[in-house]
C-alpha cells in the first residue's frame, strides 16, 4: 500500500487530493499550511520523517497571480524555496515528489499545445517562481521527481470562475468575459485522480500535463456555465483583455499537449465539457452554500 503526504492540503486541489486518496483506501498525511509551511526546512524534514511517505504531492503555493508581482521575493520562498525543501528532505528520505506546477511557465504565444519539453519562457513573476519550483524538483530528485502541470483549474473546494460565474449569473443582468485568451477549464477532482494513476504507473520522473481535452476561451467558458444553470448564454459578452487592467499579463494561450502520458500508458483527462457537466451540481452546491443566507 502507497503512503502518502500532501502538503496545501487545505487547498481546492489539496482538498481533494487527500479526498481520492481516502476514497481509495489509501494512507495519507494531510499538511494544510498551518500543519506545514513548506518554507521552514527543518519543519519538512520532520514532517516526512514522522509521515514516512512513499509519495509526496506538493499541492502549496502562492498562487495570487498578480500579488506575485510586486512581492517575487515572497513568492519565491513558497513556490521555489518550498519545493527546493520538499525535494531535499525526499532525497535523503528515498521519497518520490510530484510537484504541481503551471501552464504559466510558458509564455502563452503558441499557435499549438504545448509540449512538456517545449521550452518554458514565463512572463509573469508567479510564472517565473513556479518554473524555478520545477527546476529545483526535477534537479533535485533526478530519478524519483514528477512535474505536473495543470490550468484553468475550478473545484468545489476553493474560489474559481466557475464559482465566480455561477454566482454572478444570480446577481446581474449581464456579465464581461475576455474572449481572447484560450485554456482548458479542468476540474480538480480529475488533476488529483491523474496523480494518482501517474504515481501508480510505470511511469518515468519527469513532467506531464494534466488538463482537460479541448480547448476554449473565457467567454466560452462563461456561456457554457450559464447554460447549464438554464440561463440565456447571450447574457455573457465578449470582452478583450485590454478592457481590464492586472499587474500581472495573462497568456493568450495556454493549451496543453498531453503526449508524455502515452509513455505510461495513461489516458489523459477527457474534454472538457464532459468534465465540467458531471462536476457541475457539486459546484452549483458547494456556491449556494457559500453565499450567505438571505
Amino acid at each position: 500500500m502507497t503512503r502518502w503526504l500532501v502538503t496545501g492540503a487545505g487547498g481546492m486541489l489539496g482538498t481533494d487530493m487527500v479526498a481520492v486518496l481516502t476514497s481509495r483506501g489509501e494512507p495519507v498525511t494531510a499538511m494544510t499550511r498551518a500543519g506545514l509551511d513548506v518554507t521552514d526546512a527543518a519543519a519538512v524534514t520532520d514532517a516526512i520523517a514522522r509521515a514516512r511517505p512513499d509519495v509526496v504531492v506538493n499541492c502549496a503555493a502562492w498562487t495570487a497571480v498578480d500579488d506575485a508581482e510586486a512581492s517575487e521575493e515572497r513568492a519565491l520562498a513558497v513556490n521555489a524555496g518550498g519545493a527546493a525543501n520538499l525535494a531535499a528532505s525526499c532525497a535523503a528520505a528515498g521519497t518520490r515528489l510530484v510537484q504541481v506546477s503551471t501552464d504559466y511557465v510558458f509564455a502563452g504565444e503558441a499557435g499549438r499545445p504545448y509540449a512538456e519539453n517545449d521550452a518554458p519562457a514565463p512572463r509573469t513573476a508567479y510564472g517565473r517562481t513556479k518554473l524555478a519550483g520545477e527546476r529545483a524538483v526535477l534537479d533535485g530528485l533526478p530519478g524519483s521527481g514528477f512535474v505536473v502541470r495543470t490550468a484553468w483549474l475550478y473545484g468545489a473546494h476553493g474560489p474559481s470562475f466557475v464559482g465566480t460565474m455561477i454566482k454572478l449569473e444570480g446577481r446581474r443582468p449581464t456579465v464581461d468575459v475576455v474572449d481572447d485568451q484560450h485554456g482548458q477549464p479542468t476540474w480538480t477532482v480529475h488533476v488529483a485522480r491523474q496523480i494518482v494513476a501517474l504515481v501508480h504507473s510505470t511511469a518515468a520522473p519527469g513532467i506531464y500535463h494534466a488538463t482537460s481535452g479541448g480547448q476554449t476561451t473565457w467567454f466560452g467558458l462563461a456561456r457554457e456555465i450559464f447554460s447549464l444553470l438554464g440561463a440565456d448564454p447571450a447574457r455573457v459578452r465578449p470582452i478583450p483583455s485590454s478592457a481590464l487592467s492586472r499587474p500581472a499579463p495573462r497568456p493568450a494561450y495556454s493549451v496543453l499537449g498531453h503526449d508524455a502520458w502515452a509513455g505510461p500508458g495513461v489516458r489523459p483527462i477527457g474534454e472538457w465539457r464532459t468534465a465540467l457537466r458531471r462536476a457541475f451540481p457539486e459546484l452549483v452546491a458547494a456556491q449556494r452554500a457559500a453565499e450567505p443566507a438571505g
